[in-house]
């Protein structure tokens, strides 16, 4: 496969417009009421087949109907699934999102079987012959913070495969043990929110700055409506967001790193690539 994602695999129910949550057993009538496949990993494989690029995904979900839709959802799209693990007597990830009217998106989650995702679980040999691999989750992906995982990335990497990452969740407890990866991977795309935290840094600025130090090729922060931040050893440079309509932001992150995978698997620069990102984020 062109690029392989590796991490997080979850199901997100998702409702819109919500204005408040009913009280008692009161019901709140709704425009739409979807499910798919989403996470770090699934979400950005599936936003990668939507735009016609060959990706397989890895990861671990539970032995239940979520984990059968979550998979089904996948090979539908065009994702290879067959690396992605079953844990027989556990959950499958799953998110419930209430959509506010200007697209913001509180959650319920549950982490499910993500967290027990292992090195042992992955076939090493399709990872190494990758062009792409994309890490999405690694924040709570724990098991995956592993020598023996810092070490196939770096095999794969002496093999010219580009190693991505992407994070998860906005925890401050889940931020430090990030940055064991920052030696191990080309490039990290991190939102603002967890870039400051990562760093304690006051801007966006400030933090690609110092997260470039630690090791990536180059940092590209997402900024939201603000567009993007992309930091190399060339400098800082703004990507504005395109003016579009704003539903739902829900699966926005991920599509900006298919976007940014695709735009490097065909010879854009990191600044072309981070341009095409955007654009295959603004139409999520």
């Amino acid at each position: 496969m062109t690029v392989v994602t590796v991490g997080v695999h979850i199901v997100d129910v998702l409702a819109r417009p919500v204005e408040s949550i009913p009280s008692g057993q009161d019901t709140h009538l709704l425009e739409q009421i979807r499910i798919t496949a989403a996470g770090a990993a699934a979400g950005t494989a599936v936003a990668l087949a939507k735009i016609g690029v060959p990706v397989a995904t890895m990861g671990a979900v539970g032995g239940d109907e979520l984990g059968d839709f979550l998979l089904m959802i996948m090979a539908r799209h065009g994702v290879d699934v067959s690396g992605v693990v079953r844990r027989p007597g556990e959950q499958t990830a799953a998110s419930i999102l209430p959509i506010r009217p200007d697209g913001g998106r509180p959650s319920f989650h549950v982490p499910g079987a993500n967290l027990g995702l292992a090195t042992a679980d992955l076939d090493a040999g399709r990872l190494t012959a990758a062009k792409v691999v994309h890490l999405g989750g690694m924040d709570v992906t724990w098991g995956l913070h592993d020598p023996e995982f810092y070490a196939l990335l770096g095999k794969a990497r002496e093999g010219g495969t580009i190693v991505t990452l992407d994070l998860l969740s906005n925890l401050p407890d889940l931020m430090p043990a990030v940055r064991a990866f920052l030696p191990h991977v080309d490039y990290l795309l991190p939102n603002e929110e967890q870039a400051l935290m990562l760093t304690g840094a006051a801007t966006p600025e400030e933090a690609a700055a110092a997260l470039l130090g630690e090791g990536p090729k180059g940092v590209i922060v997402t900024l939201g409506a603000a567009g993007s931040l992309v930091a190399t050893a060339g400098g800082l440079t703004r990507v504005p967001a395109l003016d579009v309509p704003v539903v739902d932001t829900t699966g926005c992150g991920d599509a900006y790193c298919a976007g940014f995978a695709a735009g490097l698997l065909r010879g854009r620069d990191v600044l072309g690539a981070a341009r095409l990102g955007t654009a295959v984020a603004a139409r999520v």
